[in-house]
């Protein structure tokens, strides 16, 4: 069984393959946060996918900017 870190890298890696995926950098995706109304800075989006610390609601919203619709897990 994987253990939390495992899951939290694998989230981390998700997204970040999602950004460059979409051509989308850290300020770019903390612009478009913003444009949805959620408000974070540079440093504490590249600390989170650099942990791998963050919410669900956190990865929707990321995804929601990005305009991702689909996510695969594979």
């Amino acid at each position: 069984m994987a253990d939390k870190t495992d899951w939290e890298a694998r989230a981390a890696n998700l997204l970040k393959a999602e950004l460059k995926r979409k051509g989308v950098t850290y300020a770019g995706l903390v612009d478009r946060l913003s444009a949805i109304g959620v408000d974070e800075k540079e440093a504490n989006v590249r600390n989170k996918l650099s942990r791998g610390k963050f919410s669900a609601a956190f990865l929707l919203q990321c995804l929601e900017a990005i305009g991702s619709s689909q996510l695969h897990l594979d």
